[in-house]
């Protein structure tokens, strides 16, 4: 009897999931790719949003209120982006460890250079972020500086693994030097293109490409017949290198702006996990800058 249980007792030893210290919740793929970069064995990361859902739509569901109740600490994008779901999360989920100013709580925008930031900002100028583009996550330079933030936060809730965390960030500020020189040989500078929404600003400025126009004339305002009309014709005239869409914003119009100009349409990833073989952040840019050779 001694034998079976002690068989049984080793059974359940191995076939354990291994503990992971910190319940981390991200909101976005890319944030859930980088917290596991980071923390690795060391974290569970759950991601509320989904690769191809538009980020500005979303809304809390009582899933993300449950993961929120559980975490040790949630990461978000910031920069207002989460604005429609994330404070429902924070005040229903009842956990003082993640609530805005506590250890928990990461706002990665805090660690990046916003640009675009909008000194008075109504309606009319359609869906404007004050606090600046948030779409910062296409930016290799910006990245860096939200994983190494993304570093001290967890070695300053888990002191017992800091040095574990603080290597993992070095490994990965070495990968990222390294795919750098890769990504300097895409000839993309001089290049135009015309994108939906104005998602690629830290990509152009970091890779020097033009974005020369918009389908929508306004931010999230599904644009005019008037407005896509004289966009066909500046495009015809100009011939940018392409028109830039994810699948979750207007694939729709920007096919039918491709088939009336001849300029071709360049659907891109919105985020990790958004097109096959882009499973971390890595490799959600070398997709996003092939696609513009």
């Amino acid at each position: 009897m001694q034998k079976i249980f002690l068989a049984l007792f080793l059974t359940l030893i191995v076939t354990s999931p291994a503990f992971a210290g910190l319940n981390v919740v991200a909101t976005l793929p890319w944030i859930g790719s980088l917290a596991k970069e980071i923390g690795k064995d060391k974290v569970s990361v759950t991601t509320l949003v989904k690769p191809n859902q538009d980020p500005h739509l979303m809304e809390a569901k009582p899933s993300m209120i449950l993961a929120g109740r559980k975490a040790d600490i949630i990461m978000y994008n910031g920069l207002d982006l989460e604005i429609g779901y994330l404070p429902l999360i924070l005040e229903s989920a009842k956990n003082p460890k993640i609530v805005p100013g506590k250890p928990g709580n990461c706002d990665c925008s805090r660690f990046v250079k916003a640009i675009e930031k909008q000194t008075a900002v109504d309606r009319s100028m359609g869906d404007v972020h004050p606090l600046g583009n948030p779409h910062y996550h296409y930016s290799p330079a910006n990245i860096l500086r939200v994983a190494e933030g993304m570093t001290n936060t967890l070695a300053d809730l888990d002191r017992a693994n800091a040095d574990y965390y603080r290597a993992n960030f070095k490994s990965f500020a070495e990968r990222l030097k390294e795919r750098q020189k890769k990504w300097s040989t895409i000839p993309l500078k001089g290049k135009k293109f015309v994108a939906y929404h104005k998602l690629f600003e830290y990509l152009a400025g970091e890779f020097g490409f033009q974005l020369v126009g918009y389908v929508e004339a306004k931010p999230g305002i599904p644009p005019s017949a008037g407005h896509v009309e004289s966009l066909i014709e500046s495009m015809k005239a100009n011939k940018p290198n392409g028109i830039l869409t994810t699948s979750f914003y207007g694939k729709k119009e920007s096919e039918s702006i491709s088939a009336k100009t001849g300029v071709k349409l360049i659907t891109l990833p919105g985020d990790v996990g958004g097109m096959k073989g882009t499973d971390d952040w890595f490799s959600f840019m070398d997709t996003v800058l092939a696609s513009l050779q």
